[in-house]
């Protein structure tokens, strides 16, 4: 293991095609957004990168982090992520944009326990064909009630979230397919916005905060299945919440990869109010 130390780098928005449009400059402009927010597990995936070149594997293997995104990043920023409060297993971190807006906050620390990891339920597969409802507090409700499909995914190199930086050289070896190969926080908490998105249609919803625990990297070609619940709902400040726990598993053997709670805006305040 190394010391944890402040890092650099430019910010890049893996998904302005995204079907949740606050990516793009268009709508979130409409919002009053300079332009395509780069997304929220990106911004996360940053903040995590002092921890997995500091502990390595280990991170993967049994990494907690807990990170709130209070205000957006745009791509081809500058920023820098300042770690404090450094110990050997722990540190708490900012990033801060090149205009020096205070974007995210963090808390990383390796658990010298793992937390029991979650069992899978065996929820139903969505499938492309599934008819979703469209966002409401009543949707959400309703599957709070009668539970929530799971996701299939698989990472692999041609994923949009392959990387988190325009040049994948700049991402630690372990994470790099000329590397080890092994999934990016990016891309395993997206799978967190994935399994939601795809069981209720949001456009725009904004990713804001996650607690995550990870039990085993995901190696390249890894097959898994995403379950998801709904947790809570709040209103707040005009913004409609919701908070989901979500698991991960690898699908041939059902052990569990990671576990989280998602935090989302799923309906925003409307512009200019």
């Amino acid at each position: 293991m190394t010391a944890v130390q402040n890092w650099q780098a430019t910010a890049f928005n893996q998904a302005e095609d995204s079907r949740n449009q606050i990516h793009s400059d268009e709508m979130a402009q409409a919002y009053g957004f300079k332009g395509g927010l780069v997304p929220g597990v990106t911004i996360s995936s940053y903040l995590m990168h002092p921890a997995v070149e500091a502990w390595g594997e280990e991170w993967l293997r049994r990494g907690f982090a807990h990170v709130v995104v209070s205000k957006p990043l745009y791509d081809g920023f500058t920023f820098e992520v300042q770690v404090n409060d450094v110990t050997a297993d722990a540190y708490q971190a900012v990033l801060v944009d090149q205009e020096g807006t205070l974007c995210a906050t963090g808390f990383m620390r390796l658990a010298d326990e793992l937390p029991a990891p979650p069992q899978r339920r065996g929820d139903a597969l969505l499938c492309r064909e599934q008819d979703i409802p469209t966002v409401s507090r009543e949707a959400f409700e309703s599957l709070r009630e009668t539970g929530m499909s799971a996701l299939p995914a698989r990472w692999h190199a041609e994923h949009n979230m392959a990387t988190y930086l325009l040049d994948p050289a700049g991402m630690p070896e372990l994470l790099r397919f000329d590397g080890a190969g092994y999934a990016n926080g990016a891309f395993m908490l997206g799978l967190t916005n994935w399994v939601l998105a795809g069981n209720t249609y949001m456009n725009p919803w904004v990713h804001v905060q996650t607690d995550s625990q990870c039990y085993a990297p995901v190696a390249d070609g890894t097959e898994l299945v995403v379950e998801c619940a709904v947790q809570d709902l709040f209103d707040k400040k005009g913004h409609q919440f919701v908070d989901v726990t979500v698991d991960v598993y690898r699908r041939d053997d059902d052990v569990a990869v990671m576990s989280a709670v998602l935090r989302a805006i799923y309906k925003l305040r409307p512009p200019g109010a």
